[in-house]
């Protein structure tokens, strides 16, 4: 699969949904690193993210009082920065960039809640996604590199079923003829005897 790109020709697995991002597990990607290894807490930011889900849900089923409303943007602010602490320095930043704080001097309204909560959860669910995505591409680059050394591994009549004939998976001569020398032997002792 190509980027599209004519400069260069690259294998890997296309993200839909923004820039194109490939992954391999090569020695040269040093430099880079994967989603995976961005999210350092990942049953962290799991339950997190599973409680800011569960809040969106309750903001969305029942009006709010102010009492409600305060506690609701402290935990917020709180989720956001126990989160940080579960992410790489890069998605700490693009979560401050994305996240607005609420005003203190007031309590947010309903839908101010609700449009931080849903904007918060549709962040994580799209870092989720990118991890899955992630994941699955790291995969399927293990399985084929598996492939390919099983193929190498092996004896070139043997390296597909489909060039293995009858011609190839002949026994030896000699295995042929042993075999037959040993019919009605027994080995019993370390002195073959004939069986009558």
């Amino acid at each position: 699969m190509t980027t599209g790109n004519d400069d260069q020709d690259v294998e890997g697995v296309e993200i839909i949904g923004g820039e194109p991002r490939f992954m391999a597990i090569t020695e040269d990607d040093s430099d880079e690193r994967s989603l995976t290894d961005l999210v350092e807490q990942p049953a962290k930011v799991m339950r997190i993210g599973t409680m800011i889900k569960q809040l969106l849900e309750e903001v969305r089923a029942a009006p709010l009082d102010e009492a409600s409303r305060n506690r609701l943007r402290d935990i917020h602010a709180t989720s956001i920065r126990e989160l940080e602490d579960g992410l790489a320095p890069e998605l700490r930043e693009e979560l401050d960039r994305l996240t607005l704080p609420f005003s203190e001097d007031a309590a947010p309204s309903d839908a101010e809640l609700r449009i931080a909560q849903a904007q918060l959860v549709g962040w994580l669910e799209g870092l989720f996604h990118g991890i899955q995505t992630a994941l699955f591409a790291q995969q399927m680059a293990a399985r084929a590199q598996l492939e390919q050394m099983r193929q190498g591994a092996l004896p070139p009549a043997w390296a597909s079923p489909a060039t293995a004939t009858a011609s190839t998976c002949r026994p030896c001569p000699r295995l042929r003829t042993s075999r037959r020398a040993m019919r009605g032997w027994s080995f019993p002792s370390s002195t073959p005897s004939r069986v009558p």
